[in-house]
């Protein structure tokens, strides 16, 4: 007798919505939920850098499936400046910050800073 035989934890794995097995389902794979822009923060500043350069700084958001890499590309555009993304900080090149601002709020985010 095996230790989970007859349990749930016995049988192969079978997807919810079509029932078939998982090795054998064809169903489309949901789309990931993200936090809603309405739910964050994002915190705003500017911060001098070496040889007296700008940049504003988007801090506190939440980083899910690439979300902040795509929301740099949108402020990057918006602002016309070069950018990046260090451990879940945006970084935009110059003092962009009023910008940044009214392109979050448009997109639904609440900011501070």
């Amino acid at each position: 007798m095996r230790l989970f035989e007859g349990t749930e934890f016995d049988r192969p794995l079978r997807c919810e919505a079509c029932g078939e097995l998982d090795e054998d389902c064809t169903c489309p794979t949901p789309e990931p939920e993200l936090t809603p822009p309405a739910k964050q923060i994002a915190r705003l500043g500017v911060e001098k850098r070496k040889r007296g350069k700008l940049m504003t700084v988007v801090r506190d958001l939440v980083d899910e499936h690439e979300h902040l890499s795509k929301l740099l590309t949108i402020l990057k555009n918006h602002c016309g400046a070069g950018g990046s993304l260090q451990d879940g900080i945006l970084e935009i090149q110059g003092d962009q910050l009023e910008r940044v601002r009214e392109k979050l709020q448009s997109l639904g985010y609440r900011t501070k800073g």
